[in-house]
């Protein structure tokens, strides 16, 4: 099940860096952000769906690298950015 254009492109608008930004670390992380959600929605309701569940955990994975690179690129941004979406932030290992 593909994000919704509309939430997608909300998603986009509220944290890009600039006019026409698409692929920043902060855009590609709400993008993940608002796609984790909606499947954690979806296995709520389809609790023995564990192939989404599957999706669900690689989904994690991808989104936590991107913030350890923007933590450690930029940690005001990360820090921000973590307050906006309302994510906890993860200690490096």
């Amino acid at each position: 099940m593909p994000l919704d254009k509309n939430i997608k492109s909300q998603a986009i608008a509220d944290n890009a860096r600039s006019e026409g930004d698409t692929g920043s670390a902060e855009v590609q992380i709400a993008i993940m952000h608002a796609r984790i959600q909606q499947i954690t929605e979806h296995l709520k309701k389809n609790k023995k769906d564990f192939h989404s569940r599957r999706g669900l955990m690689v989904l994690v994975g991808k989104r936590r690298r991107l913030e350890a690179y923007l933590r450690a690129k930029d940690i005001a941004r990360y820090r921000a950015l973590i307050q906006k979406l309302g994510i906890r932030e993860v200690r490096p290992r």
